[in-house]
């Protein structure tokens, strides 16, 4: 069966061994355990379900449909999942040797100085532009799907989730909550908005389960990653409107108090190196593959 697994069915697949492995031998026993583990397992299983549902749909082109766009829901999952998993393994938060890192570059809180730009109508573009993060991957993905445009469409997917999965990665081994929780007593005055832009903040804040994924900044590297496929892929008319918004968001996670700038930096960093090992690590996981998605 492993031979029909698409190369992201592969790559989820050693993530969740991954987290799996880290939740049997690094969460004491009583804490994390057994929730963050029978996720994992149930995920897995999932995939495989998948795959056994795929092949046999026959004129059910829906599973087909679901099984490409399942790696949707299991970020998800996976991204809420890690909040129980790093809080089981007690890890010691980053946030002080990143905001000494950020003083150290600027001479100053980064999100402190940006208050002289604080009004609300710029704190709702920049939230708007912050959400738009959640639909920037799922548009171009959406867009070479709906195309027929099939090994695009699988080099594009498949390199997003690479970087989707590397950003957690580096959430497990430097957790930290950002300037939002950590300099709030440094903060001269609180964003301005409006009771819109204060209703997504508190919705996204409820909706989130992990508070420890300041490090590296993921929007800022799936965005990046997103425009750099969008362009790669010719699809320039999503592209032009990539260029402002991605531009808006990687400012709006600062300004918002999010991230700290060596996220940010960090986030650029990932961006770079999943454009640069997505193409071979897809080869990788493409060998022996029978999957006509392939």
């Amino acid at each position: 069966m492993l031979m029909f697994l698409t190369p992201i069915d592969r790559l989820t697949l050693c993530m969740l061994t991954l987290l799996l492995a880290v939740t049997l031998f690094l969460v004491p026993a009583g804490q994390a355990w057994p929730q963050p583990g029978v996720t994992y397992i149930l995920l897995g299983l999932a995939i495989v379900s998948l795959t056994v549902l795929d092949r046999k749909a026959g004129a059910w082109k829906i599973l087909s449909s679901i099984h490409v766009f399942a790696p949707i829901v299991m970020i998800v999952i996976i991204f809420n999942s890690l909040g129980d998993l790093i809080s089981g393994i007690g890890s010691r938060l980053y946030d002080d040797a990143l905001i000494r890192i950020d003083y150290s570059l600027f001479g100053v809180h980064p999100t402190v100085w940006m208050e002289r730009l604080n009004n609300p109508v710029l704190t709702g573009l920049f939230q708007a532009a912050y959400i738009s993060y959640y639909f920037m991957p799922i548009a171009l993905v959406a867009a070479l799907y709906s195309r027929g445009n099939k090994n695009a469409f699988n080099n594009a997917a498949f390199a997003i989730v690479l970087c989707f999965y590397l950003s957690y990665i580096g959430y497990l081994i430097v957790p930290a909550v950002g300037p939002r929780f950590t300099l709030s007593h440094v903060q001269t005055a609180d964003l301005r908005s409006g009771p819109m832009t204060l209703w997504v903040r508190q919705t996204l804040d409820g909706l989130e389960h992990n508070k420890t994924d300041a490090f590296p900044s993921g929007h800022t590297a799936i965005a990046l990653v997103t425009l750099v496929y969008a362009w790669k892929c010719r699809e320039k008319a999503l592209f032009l409107i990539l260029v402002p918004a991605v531009s808006s968001l990687i400012i709006s996670t600062v300004y918002l108090r999010y991230h700290y700038v060596v996220d940010v930096i960090a986030g650029v960093l990932l961006a770079a190196l999943t454009v640069l090992i997505a193409p071979m690590t897809h080869r990788l996981f493409s060998r022996s593959s029978r999957n006509p998605q392939d």
